[in-house]
């Protein structure tokens, strides 16, 4: 694990040269599978890229199948993006001219995703990277006074209109269209939530600020206390925002495990330090990364031009 702790880590990048393989979605299928599990090589590489392989959208399921022995319908997702296969989902759908900050996939819920794999359709005109960053690299980069406030937890709020409002529906962020199938979901994430007068949804989750890895036991910063605070939009944003509704009613927002306002400066601080130790992959057509979605956090650079990358996840 000495490499991993070096601190010019970057994600371990696959060619076909480096595999002995065809340069071609067959060649990369047949490096899988006599490589076996990926589990050991994802805990000591934490975020891999297969460079090369000249994979065509035709092609990606059985790569997939592979790569991500369980893919996961993106259940609860807060992030907006379309559903274009089997588990396959577009990266998030956020304006291209904005960065998109580091996050761990779905580190609000009560269960994420070990594995996120992205593939690169259609590659930008300029910009567009997925920028990596280390979990415990990221939890080291904050002031010992962030780490300490946020040791208790933070406390997630989701308001979800029923179909028409600001922000996603409950029927889209559970992907389906029965109140029962979602409170039997957020009975057993042991959510707190609360069907409003006009039919949408409010849902409290008290989550860990940070976790540790079932195979590392390295212990990494995972949460979105900035994504789901309106200080981590900006200045403009978050002005604009408070004078159209109260924080409670926003689509989400974020506090304390006690309910307390987390500062701004946390904030900023958190989402700027995890973006400066962050690690672009630039992408080519065809390309896929593989990361382990507690090890790494993960964001977007802004681009230019069509870009096309789709993700999926696992168990």
């Amino acid at each position: 694990m000495e490499e991993d702790r070096d601190r010019e880590w970057a994600p371990h990048v696959v060619t076909p040269a480096a595999a002995h393989a065809p340069a071609t979605a067959r060649g990369l299928l047949g490096h899988l599978r006599a490589a076996g599990d990926l589990t050991d090589l994802l805990a000591r590489r934490k975020a891999v890229v297969f460079r090369g392989f000249a994979v065509t959208p035709a092609e990606l399921d059985e790569v997939m199948d592979v790569l991500l022995p369980d893919r996961l319908a993106y259940v609860h997702g807060n992030s907006p993006r379309t559903k274009v296969g089997r588990n396959v989902y577009t990266s998030t759908e956020y304006p291209p001219q904005y960065t998109i900050s580091m996050h761990n996939e779905l580190s609000y819920a009560h269960q994420w995703p070990a594995r996120l794999l992205f593939f690169c359709e259609r590659a930008p005109e300029s910009g567009g990277a997925t920028p990596v960053v280390d979990g415990e690299r990221w939890l080291a980069s904050l002031d010992p006074e962030v780490r300490e406030h946020f040791a208790a937890g933070v406390r997630y709020t989701q308001n979800l209109h029923s179909g028409q409002g600001f922000g996603k529906s409950w029927q889209e962020t559970f992907e389906t269209d029965s109140r029962d199938d979602v409170e039997k979901f957020l009975d057993g994430a042991g959510a707190e939530y609360e069907w409003q007068p006009d039919g949408g949804l409010r849902v409290t989750q008290v989550r860990r600020a940070t976790v540790r890895h079932p195979v590392t036991d390295t212990e990494v910063w995972f949460n979105q206390a900035d994504q789901w605070h309106a200080a981590g939009l900006g200045d403009e944003t978050a002005a604009a925002l408070a004078r159209i509704m109260p924080e409670r009613d926003l689509p989400q927002s974020v506090s304390f495990a006690d309910g307390s306002p987390i500062p701004e400066a946390y904030v900023t601080q958190v989402r700027d330090r995890g973006l400066q130790a962050a690690v672009d992959v630039d992408w080519e057509a065809g390309d896929l990364l593989l990361i382990d979605n507690v090890l790494v956090a993960h964001g977007r650079r802004p681009y230019t031009g069509p870009r096309r990358v789709l993700v999926a996840m696992s168990d």
